[in-house]
């Protein structure tokens, strides 16, 4: 089943819901849509689970406006969804961007609707380094990507994509892949790709208080381990699962192991 939800006035967004069961949603990463999380959207309904997948605004086939990629907007788009589907005891999943929107939405809207956490290779808790914080990548770099996507969105899209495989992709896949990003409006991969730049959710972690699972690629060129590292320290009841042989592409160089961590995090009991 797919829905269109009216987030605000004259701004929807697609949602793929497929199965039943205990939900659990899935927010994509920059610069691509739900669509990533294939393997996920054929196991998990197989396996007793509602696959709730969301097109964040300005991908995929959700509307594109001029304006609303900060987290706190995104976030807040989030609430609708989850308050249009009354969804409840959720286990809300973020991949890159997506891990930095859902911890937001965490702090910001109180957990509303979600009993557990999944951070994938998540962008967070600061996406970039500064004084007070010597992880993740140079602001620069980022600005390269910005500059790159103004110049010709493509080519940057094909390079970023060799950062971002831990293990070669088929031809076909990368194809794939690199359409996913190419799907997303223009304006909305640059003013997002301000935000990672920009963000700072240091904040945001202490507020946190439902099991978290950290999933994160040692080989990670993108956000770097160290990064996984400062979410566990920042967030009371987290525990990394270090994916030994992956690049930010967990969900790819390991997919055997990420479904099975994913299934796990989800089955078992919350503890007292």
């Amino acid at each position: 089943m797919a829905h269109r939800i009216e987030v605000e006035h004259g701004t929807t967004l697609f949602v793929e819901d497929i199965g039943s069961g205990q939900p659990v949603i899935f927010l994509h990463g920059w610069p691509v849509n739900h669509r990533m999380f294939e393997h996920q959207m054929a196991t998990l309904p197989e396996k007793g689970f509602r696959f709730i997948g969301v097109d964040l605004r300005g991908y995929g086939q959700s509307d594109k406006p001029a304006y609303g990629y900060d987290y706190d907007r995104m976030a807040d788009d989030l609430r609708v969804v989850i308050d249009t589907l009354e969804i409840k005891d959720a286990v809300l999943c973020g991949f890159s961007m997506g891990g930095a929107i859902a911890i937001r939405y965490m702090a910001k809207h109180g957990e509303k609707g979600i009993s557990r956490l999944a951070l994938l290779g998540a962008a967070a808790p600061v996406f970039t380094q500064r004084d007070d914080f010597e992880f993740g990548l140079p602001k620069e770099n980022v600005d390269d990507l910005i500059l790159g996507a103004y110049a010709d969105r493509a080519d940057m899209l094909k390079d970023f994509g060799g950062l971002f495989f831990g293990k070669e992709p088929s031809t076909h896949f990368n194809s794939w892949f690199h359409s996913l990003g190419m799907q997303a409006g223009p304006h909305a991969t640059i003013e997002s790709a301000r935000t990672l730049r920009d963000a700072d959710l240091r904040g945001d972690l202490q507020v946190i208080s439902v099991p978290t699972a950290i999933l994160h690629g040692r080989n990670d060129e993108i956000c770097p381990f160290d990064l996984a590292e400062q979410m566990e320290a920042g967030i009371a009841n987290a525990t990394i699962i270090p994916f030994e042989e992956s690049g930010h592409s967990l969900f790819h160089d390991e997919r055997e192991k990420f479904n099975e961590t994913i299934i796990q995090f989800i089955s078992e009991p919350v503890k007292s």
